[in-house]
């Protein structure tokens, strides 16, 4: 911001000038005392005996006001020339055709979106981003025969039939990693290549856990939601430069506001999307849907001890409160998919076996111990 100086408009002083008699040799003196004496005159103060600088006496003729100039320019160009109205109906006719003609539906949530990006160009993009992850967490990633990445493998395998994702039916190219940090993080490059972070682990504390995550992470690529994005940025460019521009505005103002009004609430709208078809994913691949309910509580407590969020509308992601509510609503929906997929007899027979197993291996092998090796983490 511009800080404007402040000057005093009577910091030059008027200079005194000698008293003008009223005497004249032309007019003889009032012979009258009644007539009162007339006081000295002297001249008045006029511009040119201010400081030059004071913004107070510039004339109002000086001042060249541009602001607007170029939307000025271009609503002359409207008014005059009818080959730049053509010009305009066509490119806003042209926008138009190739918005509508890239709308699809996302699967499983039904939501409407504009994306132009293929799969294939996404993948590409993927290939890119996994060689510079690699390079970032190079050597902090475990091997392969961690249990930590043994488990997250598992999990993987036995979410991906249950994607829908063409490249999941036969694995593909899909590659698991866990990156030693303490950063509670996980998440699914396109292509298929899956980090999970070990800080997320203890938050996480089972299978069931790290499914929800994972069934989260995967539910992006199912929506496609990084092609998405890049089509968002390409479809508000031109208008961030068009505001910019006419409005004679800063770029990173015109990109803020975009960002805020448009980009964020759309973030916020696909992690929730996310939130749903990784809940659905998980409940067909048998596991208990209650589970990513038991995670994101979990979460919130976190959060709330790392000392909360940023206020909603400012997140590129739900808060923890509406992601609980959300899945709560949802709850009713999963757990049927879980029944139609077979799984509430064979889950139901699960937990038995689960729960009579340490006891009987406890009988065996004495009190205190079960025999069984639950840290994976």
């Amino acid at each position: 911001m511009l800080s404007r100086s402040i000057f005093n408009p009577f910091r030059a002083s008027l200079r005194s000038t000698a008293p003008i008699l009223h005497q004249s040799l032309h007019f003889p003196q009032p012979t009258s005392r009644l007539l009162p004496s007339k006081p000295p005159l002297t001249p008045r103060p006029s511009a040119r005996h201010y400081a030059s600088g004071s913004p107070f006496n510039r004339p109002r003729s000086q001042h060249s006001y541009n602001r607007f100039s170029n939307a000025r320019a271009a609503a002359h160009l409207w008014n005059t020339s009818p080959l730049f109205r053509q010009a305009t109906y066509l490119s806003a006719g042209g926008l138009a055709v190739f918005t509508f003609a890239n709308i699809e539906t996302v699967p499983e949530s039904g939501r409407k979106r504009f994306n132009w990006v293929s799969p294939a160009y996404e993948r590409e993009m993927g290939k890119r981003t996994y060689q510079a992850v690699l390079q970032q967490y190079q050597g902090q990633i475990l091997p392969a025969n961690h249990r930590s990445v043994r488990l997250a493998k598992k999990v993987v395998a036995r979410l991906l039939p249950h994607s829908g994702l063409p490249e999941a039916r036969d694995g593909g190219e899909w590659e698991v990693n866990v990156i030693q940090s303490d950063d509670v993080n996980a998440f699914v490059i396109p292509g298929g290549k899956v980090f999970v972070f070990t800080g997320i682990l203890p938050i996480c504390e089972d299978e069931q856990g790290l499914a929800a995550v994972l069934g989260h992470e995967i539910a992006h690529n199912i929506a496609h939601h990084s092609a998405e994005n890049l089509s968002r940025v390409s479809f508000l460019l031109p208008f961030a430069w068009a505001a910019a521009y006419f409005l004679d505005v800063s770029g990173q103002l015109t990109f803020w506001v975009l960002d805020l009004a448009y980009n964020r609430p759309g973030s916020r709208k696909q992690e929730s999307e996310a939130d749903l078809l990784g809940l659905m994913m998980m409940s067909r691949a048998c596991y208990d849907p209650q589970a990513a309910l038991s995670m994101w509580r979990k979460m919130e407590l976190v959060e709330k001890q790392m000392g909360g969020s940023v206020p909603g509308f400012l997140s590129t992601h739900p808060t923890n409160k509406r992601r609980i509510e959300d899945i709560g609503k949802w709850l009713p929906r999963a757990e049927e998919s879980r029944d139609e997929s077979g799984c509430g007899a064979t889950g139901q027979w699960a937990e038995g076996f689960k729960s009579a197993l340490p006891s009987q291996l406890g009988s065996r092998m004495g009190p205190g111990t079960t025999g069984l090796d639950n840290d994976w983490f």
